[in-house]
Formats: structure tokens, sequence, C-alpha cells
């Protein structure tokens, strides 16, 4: 039975549960005004960081430095009291935020103009790079009281006097570590030195570097510290795996992964630009939903792919660390690091990206052999337990799909069109398992073909070592009946290194290709190197090339390509 609810009842229910939510945060002491903006947003009640910091704010002018992940409430934290406090009467700049990247700006800005929905004559303006500055000095005459910008381009604008901090009462470092970590300590020392000595500065970060820590001793007074947590701590609604895998077989492995969680929306981090965008493009090509976020994009670029993904137009986004600041979502289900981070804190932070609101997530990471040092020393700095699994077969895979496929059914159903009923057939005939099962081999045909003939990982790398060792003894026969002096040059050992390539005969890789791309890498050195044996294989190569020429050709190698396709070189083991 469907009960309606008439206009005016609507309204009544509304005012109640708008007064509910107002009376959660009452005893922050905060405006009618600020509590009807926060209710409105269905803020249910204060995050712990919230609890501990909005009190502060409003009631002491000591300086503060408050320690919590990201995803915290921060932007509350401290933009509610502050709003609060600000004088609307007046035309002067009170209050500073500085972040690190262009994303996060716009993010805080975007919030702190739905705080004073209600306080019609508090203005804020957003400044950052990527974007006119002539237009953002035309909203700066406007008389904003509140600034929100990047490092880079409050500067530009302080030396273009078209910005005054010489009478702020509050300077807000937010992601103070990352802004350290992105190279702004000068830049934060110039704008510090711009604001008066009086002024109340609020640093927020997620760890406490030595950094962070030499910038508090400089430009704080006395401080009083909120922490909320612990930097290694990650939720515990987190289950975190971790599989090993060559370098090789790195993208088939995340392939599988991918396939074997469906209806995931998660984030994968990659190490470098090119490694994002080369990730990316696999898994654009094989079918997936998915884009690049990393640093070589334009602004224009990245304002797109960020918000194909908030809109879960694209379900996988693949990204630098630095490129996924600022990008604040909260039903991420999995984050998958590709490649591990070099700092302990950075693996912590990544994974706290999924596991929120109270939902579970799931922590993936792909290593090397070589790498699980390193996972050791995660583990131990950040005491998480990380669980080795196998990488799926293709029976677990085509399992986990017919699961999803259900799931699916259930929880995400929908009417998108009309049509008679008298356009289904009649299926008496069929029970419902046998319906079931048909349905299923038609939603799951294409994934089942791909995987029927696909041996699992384990066994492939087996097979790819056998068509080594035959290329070795191929190589062997090779040079026992070839020139003499060739095989002495190749056996010295000592002067020589061997590569991997990744490209092989059915790229049309040929000999005299790979002679001209040794060549190009090395063009700089002084004289040409000596190339000892090139063996074209299937899928990829092997080459051999002095010593003194191992890093140029690590370095130049992957900056190139070969008929359009990415190359890479490493040493081979």
């Amino acid at each position: 039975m469907v009960v309606k609810i008439g206009k005016s009842r609507k309204i009544i229910i509304f005012a109640k549960i708008l007064q509910y939510l107002m009376n959660l945060f009452s005893e922050t002491n905060l405006s009618p005004e600020l509590l009807k903006a926060v209710g409105e947003l269905g803020f249910e009640s204060p995050t712990e960081i919230q609890k501990q910091t909005i009190p502060f704010i409003s009631s002491d002018i000591r300086d503060l430095i408050a320690l919590a992940q990201t995803g915290t409430g921060k932007t509350a934290a401290f933009s509610l009291p502050i709003l609060d406090m600000i004088d609307d009467k007046s035309r002067v700049i009170q209050l500073l935020v500085l972040c690190p990247t262009r994303e996060l700006c716009l993010q805080i800005s975007k919030d702190i103009a739905n705080y004073s929905k209600f306080l019609p004559k508090i203005k804020s303006v957003a400044v950052y790079g990527g974007s006119s500055i002539t237009d953002q000095i035309r909203k700066l005459r406007e008389k904003p009281q509140i600034i929100v910008g990047t490092p880079g381009r409050v500067i530009d604008l302080i030396n273009r006097k078209a910005l005054d901090f010489s009478k702020i009462n509050w300077l807000v470092l937010d992601e103070a570590d990352e802004m350290l970590s992105m190279g702004f300590k000068d830049d934060l020392e110039t704008i510090l030195s711009e604001t008066p000595d009086t002024k109340q500065t609020l640093l927020f970060s997620a760890t406490m570097n030595k950094e962070v820590e030499r910038i508090s001793k400089n430009y704080l007074t006395n401080p009083h510290r909120i922490s909320v947590g612990s930097i290694n701590e990650v939720k515990k609604n987190i289950s975190h795996e971790y599989y090993v895998v060559n370098y090789r077989q790195k993208k088939e492995a995340l392939k599988r992964l991918i396939d074997a969680n469906p209806n995931q929306y998660s984030i994968i981090f990659c190490r470098t630009r090119m490694e994002t965008q080369d990730v990316a493009d696999f898994l654009m090509q094989n079918g997936y939903a998915a884009d690049a976020l990393h640093g070589d994009l334009s602004q224009a670029q990245r304002d797109t792919v960020m918000k194909k993904f908030r809109l879960k137009n694209i379900d996988i986004l693949v990204a630098t660390d630095v490129a996924a600041r600022g990008l604040d979502v909260d039903s991420l289900t999995h984050v998958v690091h590709y490649s591990l981070p070099d700092d302990p804190e950075v693996f912590v932070h990544r994974s706290g990206r999924t596991g929120r609101a109270g939902k579970d997530g799931i922590s993936m990471a792909l290593i090397k052999p070589e790498e699980t040092r390193k996972l050791k020393q995660i583990k131990s700095q950040t005491k998480i337990e990380i669980k080795e699994n196998k990488i799926p077969k293709g029976e677990d895979i085509i399992k986990a799909q017919v699961k999803g496929v259900f799931e699916k059914l259930f929880t995400e159903h929908e009417d998108f069109f009309e049509f008679d009923d008298c356009l289904i057939p009649d299926l008496s005939e069929f029970s419902k398992e046998e319906l079931a099962h048909r349905l299923l081999q038609l939603q799951l045909r294409e994934l089942a073909l791909y995987y029927q003939h696909r041996n699992d990982l384990s066994e492939q790398k087996l097979h790819r070592e056998e068509d080594i060792k035959e290329s070795r003894r191929e190589r062997g026969r090779r040079d026992r009946g070839g020139d003499r002096r060739m095989r002495k040059s190749r056996n010295t050992s000592s002067n020589m290194v061997r590569f991997f390539f990744n490209l092989g005969k059915k790229d049309k890789l040929k000999k005299t290709d790979m002679l001209d791309i040794i060549n190009k890498a090395t063009k700089k050195a002084k004289k040409r190197p000596d190339i000892g044996d090139i063996e074209i294989l299937d899928k990829f190569t092997f080459f051999e090339v002095e010593k003194p020429f191992r890093q140029e050709i690590l370095n130049n190698i992957s900056s190139m390509k070969f008929k359009g396709k990415e190359m890479r070189a490493e040493v081979a083991n």
C-alpha cells in the first residue's frame, strides 16, 4: 500500500529532521545559520576531529596542530568556527587557507560556500594555477573575507599586489605534509612572512614528519595539539591483501583481480605518470570503464576525468599519488597498489581512501618477488595485517562474476524503460535454474571464452621460463657454430649487461630496429657502445650492451616509442 503525504506534511517532517540534525551539532555552539546549512547538507553528527577542533578554535587564540587522516572532516573542523567569528561587515581578508593542489583548493572553497549558504555577506575566492589569473584578480576586487589557494598562485598574486594578508586573523595550512613533500617549503615561508604575528595559525596534517615539525617550530607559537587516531592506523573495516607477481605478468594479474571483484569502484595507484597512462590504456583497450589521472594532463583534461569518476561514468581511476590529492570520494570499494610506495605512510593514506562512511573496503597490492622486503617494512611500521593471496584462476573469476551479476540484480534494480509483458515469450518450459543458467551464459560469454584456454599465471610463468631456457640453448648452438670473436665478446660477462626488452617479433621488431633503438638511447655518449647478442623472441627481446651504458639504456629507452608502442628495458636476471 502506498501512503501519499501532503505538501504541508512533508514540510513538517523535513523541519523535524532538520531540527534533529541541528541538535546533534548544538553542543558546538555554532550560529543558527551555520547549523541550518549543516543540517541541509545531511551531517548527522560531528566527526572526532570536529568534536575536538571546533570548540578549541571557537574559544582559544593559541595556534593549533591537528593530526588526522584525509577524509575525516577537517574542512568543516576549521571553517565552521571561523565562519562563526568572521566580521562580515569588514571587507579585508581575514582567513587564508593554503592547500597543495587545485582540486583540494576547489573542494575546500566549495565546502566553505555550502557552510556559509545562509551568511550572504561572507565571500570567498579560490586562487590556483592552471586557470586565468586575470579572472581571479577580477574576483579579488569584490573584497572577499576568505582566500583559499595553492602556494604558487598565492605568491604570484602577492607579487602583483593583488593580495594583502597584513590583517588576517587566521591562517590554515591544510595537508601541510603534502605541501612540503611537493616542494612548497620555500613558498610557504614566503607567504608566512607576509602575514601578521597576531594571527592564529592552524596546521592540519596527516603526518608529523621532520619538515612539518620544523615549520611548526618556526612559525607556530606554543601550539595546542589534537591528534585523532594514529598515522599508522587504518580503519578496521579495510581488509588488506597482496599478490606476488613478476613485472611482465602485472597487467594480466591486474585484469584478473578486477574481473574477480565485479561491481567495484576503485582507484589504482601507480608510481609514475608513464606507468599510470600505460595501465589506463591497457584497461581501456580491454573494455574497462577506466581513465588516467596524472600530471601530464592539461587542467581541462584533469577536470573531465575527475568529473567522470565522481559521476561514476568510469568506475576505475588509474592515478599517481599527487594527482589523486583533492579527489574526495566516499564510496570507493577497492584501492589497488599497482606499485608499492616507498613511504609506509603513503600506503596507509592510499588504503584509507576506501572503507569510508562505515562501508567495508579492500586494499590490494601487486608486488614483485624482490619487493617482499619492502612489504615487510610496511607491515612492521604500520602494524597492518596484510594477507597473501593467489592470483585468481579463470574458474574462480567466473564464480565471482556469477555472484556479482546477482548482487547487481538485487541491489541496483531500476526501471529505465517500459515494455509490454506480452513481449516476454512463454518460459514455462524452463525451471528458474535453467533460465538463470542461460542468462548467465549469455552475460558472461566473452569473459568465459577469454579465460577458457588461459593457464593459471604460475603455469604461464613456468612455460615462459621453459621458452627462455630453450632460447638460451638455441643461442648456445649458434655460438658453437658462429664467429669465435663474437662468442668471446659475449662470454666476457664482466663487461656486458644483459637487458630484457618488452617488444618482440609480434611487434615487428627486427635486429636492425634494436640496434637503432640502442644507438638512439646512447646518442649523447662520447662513444658508441659495444653491442653483444640480440635475441628477439615472440613477445620480448634480450640484448647485451657494455656496462658503462647501463643507466643510459634504462633512463632513455622508456621515453622512446617504437611504431607508437611504449618501450621498456630492465636488467635481465
